[in-house]
């Protein structure tokens, strides 16, 4: 179930010997990789820090449509929890589609998404265009932007994910500042009709996510795909389950039959004029691509339900757990920001330097520092992951006792900073499961991130109506997010434990 981390960029040659030698792949740590870093760059850009500039909208859509706040925040709490919560079935579209037509097609769905937003008559129809259209189209968009990165790097992929995460922070704090400007001078249907034309760059970024070449790819330059199939073979997230190879063995000779005989049957109306080649041509094609369907949806269900699931991962599962708490309190602090400085009256003071967006600085920094930290050969990531997570839990059990400008500043500062750990969550993922498994895995990881997402906001805006504070609503959120922790922690803990003991027992019988 488990890749190696040193198999992971290399390719096997044979040598005169008939042995089995490694060869670093070019591409892994460099060339092509830092566009791969780029382009991811700009999907957090532009789906992630979009999201987190949601509160300049929520606070638009709470005067037009007049709708209780727990209510409204469902909009921005669906978009982004929906983004998340699809990353297992994104990870179908990647088995069979591949990264890079998986990252187009969300970005035209997520424009189409914002554009109709700007349309909406109600609450209720910016759940369907934003929450759900939008979000659907941002979860394509993102999953693929993250597993291509840990697939073109490997010594260096804690500060490529670093690097390219950092975009959520540059997002927020630019696309804040867009959206506000564009709310004021052009209000806020017409600042989401061209955020949507803005949205559209993610198919740029998308064609630029290049598969890894195969060894084969290379020294064979004159085979090509499948016409109409838009990725090759390198991009499918495989199982390595013993059940998966033997239905791809038992698949892949039916399919050559198959096929085999299509091009029999097109040989045979070359022969005979007047037949229409183009229908034939056509059939073949159909069957290719529903064969690449079935392909990937068998990886696709092995990882999930097969002989090599992820859940059988006790520690997995532990991340799974934690994963469902953490999110929501990072989100309602971007969420109702807006809001809390309007009741505390320091609205003059935050429009000067708001508060989002000073969490949104900070965090860029926090994912670089944090990455370059874990990738240091004497630090655990998991050390650093953990320390990161604590000292955000404590930022948000401090930050509603804060009613000054110059606290909450502070408070938020600590925030951006700590939540720079998600740019070690594909790191960790894939040091539990291997980087075959990523794809699945960290769809998994990000749709327990968006159930934590999608119920965070309307948790403290229901709060907030039943108290008129939301101080509760961090509490709660906090004291959830501690046990997620804690209980990652003692599986954590086991782990080591058990790995103490067989390695004591190896040397017992050495």
């Amino acid at each position: 179930m488990y890749t190696s981390h040193e198999d992971i960029g290399y390719e096997f040659e044979d040598d005169p010997k008939d042995k089995k030698t490694l060869k670093p792949h070019p591409d892994i740590d460099g060339g092509w990789a830092w566009v791969i870093v780029l382009s991811s760059f700009f999907v957090h850009v532009l789906v992630m820090g979009s999201q987190m500039a949601l509160g300049v909208l929520n606070v638009e859509w709470l005067e037009e449509f007049h709708q209780s706040r727990g209510l409204t925040a469902w909009v921005s709490s669906l978009s982004m929890g929906i983004t998340l919560i699809v990353g297992p079935f994104i990870g179908l579209f990647i088995n069979t589609c591949g990264c890079r037509w998986t990252a187009i097609i969300g970005g035209v769905v997520n424009a189409l998404g914002w554009v109709l937003s700007a349309y909406a008559a109600s609450v209720h129809y910016l759940f369907i265009t934003f929450g759900v259209a939008a979000g659907f189209g941002s979860g394509m968009a993102y999953l693929p932007a993250v597993v291509m990165v840990g697939r073109y790097f490997q010594k260096r992929r804690a500060l490529a994910q670093g690097l390219s995460t950092t975009g959520t922070g540059f997002g927020a704090f630019l696309i804040t500042a867009l959206l506000k400007y564009l709310c004021a001078e052009y209000g806020w249907r017409n600042a989401m009709f061209l955020q949507g034309a803005v949205s559209l760059n993610l198919c740029v970024c998308g064609a630029l996510m290049r598969p890894l070449p195969s060894r084969k790819d290379r020294t064979d330059p004159t085979e090509k795909d499948p016409p109409g199939l838009p990725a090759s073979s390198t991009e499918s997230v495989k199982s390595s389950g013993h059940g998966g190879r033997a239905e791809e063995k038992d698949g892949a000779s039916a399919n050559e039959e198959t096929l085999c005989d299509l091009q029999g049957q097109e040989c045979k109306e070359q022969a005979q004029p007047g037949k229409n080649m183009c229908a034939l041509r056509t059939l073949k094609t159909m069957s290719q691509l529903t064969l690449r369907v079935r392909k990937g949806f068998r990886d696709w269900y092995s990882g999930y339900f097969g002989t090599a699931s992820l859940f059988t991962n006790r520690m997995f599962v532990a991340f799974i757990f934690w994963a469902l708490f953490a999110y929501s309190s990072f989100v309602i602090a971007f969420i109702h920001l807006p809001e809390i400085v309007n009741l505390y009256n320091l609205a003059g003071q935050n429009d000067v330097f708001p508060l989002t967006s000073i969490i949104a600085i900070v965090h860029i920094f926090g994912k670089v520092i944090l990455g370059i930290v874990a990738d240091l050969p004497c630090i655990s990531v998991w050390n650093v992951f953990l320390m990161a997570n604590f000292t955000l839990v404590i930022s948000i059990f401090i930050l509603p006792l804060m009613h000054t400008y110059a606290g909450l500043a502070v408070v938020c500062a600590l925030i951006g900073f700590s939540s720079g750990y998600f740019s070690l969550m594909p790191v960790v993922t894939e040091d539990l499961v291997g980087i075959k498994h990523l794809a699945n895995a960290y769809g998994i990881i990000i749709c327990a991130n968006g159930i934590s997402a999608l119920l965070g906001p309307p948790f403290a805006g229901w709060i907030y109506d039943i108290t008129q504070k939301y101080d509760f609503s961090f509490y709660m959120c906090g004291l959830l997010y501690m046990v997620g922790i804690l209980f990652l922690l003692i599986q954590l803990c086991v782990r080591i434990i058990a790995q103490s003991r067989e390695k004591y027992a190896d040397g017992a019988h050495v």
